[in-house]
């Protein structure tokens, strides 16, 4: 035997359920994606084309970082550049700390010397981040399709333009 309370409970879920039903919004096709187009029509739409910047590196001006320690976008023209390897890495060539000062690049910051696994500062580039790409690309001159209304907050003047991420490396961990 069902008792009453049970059955208030379940005739109220009904309720609130066929309700949330009956006041739902649907979406047509053309309103689901960034597009604008019905889902048929996939095979004709072309997407807007994508123009990277063509200043050659030296001549290009630095893009702020999206957020604290976030991987730098690339400026410059990157053609011939993108074939990497641990023993060939165009970057490295105008990155390095040693050499990215006198020729007004930024430079690999020292948590690219230093290994994750056995928490130990390098002499070297750590093997684990020669492919340089895996996190920086070049920034295309398209317009956003969405407005990004995000604000960074750095915690350091220079955040928008350095990294500091193997000094907050383990910061909060005990």
């Amino acid at each position: 035997m069902i008792s009453t309370k049970t059955l208030i409970m379940v005739s109220l879920l009904g309720v609130m359920v066929a309700s949330g039903c009956a006041v739902s919004q649907s979406y047509n096709e053309e309103e689901l994606g960034l597009r604008k187009v019905d889902l048929y029509s996939e095979k004709t739409v072309v997407g807007e084309p994508t123009s990277y910047s063509t200043v050659s590196a030296g001549e290009s001006k630095m893009i702020q970082r999206s957020f604290e320690n976030a991987p730098p976008m690339i400026p410059h023209d990157v053609e011939g550049m993108m074939d990497m390897t641990k023993d060939s890495n165009a970057c490295t060539g105008c990155h390095l700390p040693e050499v990215a000062e006198a020729v007004k690049a930024t430079p690999i910051p020292k948590s690219h010397f230093f290994d994750m696994r056995t928490q130990k500062v390098l002499t070297e580039m750590s093997q684990a981040r020669y492919n340089c790409s895996a996190c920086h690309a070049p920034q295309s001159a398209n317009e956003p399709l969405v407005k990004n209304e995000f604000k960074p907050d750095y915690r350091k003047a220079n955040g928008m333009e350095r990294s500091n991420l193997i000094d907050n490396l383990n910061e909060g961990v005990r």
